[in-house]
């Protein structure tokens, strides 16, 4: 086993295991590729004392639907 890669020793263990087994396998490896977040419960506890006034959502509002709905290509560099 010294010289296997991870997959290789990763797969070894799966395959010898019952499909039960290989199913809580599965369900954990996708649990760690999940990025991590808040609930909602706990994001609307952080964020209730956060208030935004109706003139400046509508500014905002505005920015977004004309600065971020377009493409302003002498804003881009690429490389040479």
């Amino acid at each position: 086993m010294a010289n296997m890669t991870l997959e290789q020793e990763i797969l070894e263990i799966v395959q010898r295991m019952t499909p039960e087994q290989q199913r809580r396998a599965l369900e954990y490896a996708r649990s760690l590729s999940r990025p991590r977040g808040i609930s909602g419960k706990e994001f609307i506890a952080r964020t209730r004392d956060i208030s935004i006034s109706p003139d400046d959502l509508e500014i905002m509002k505005q920015t977004i639907e004309e600065d971020c709905e377009r493409i302003d290509s002498d804003e881009w560099e690429f490389p040479s």
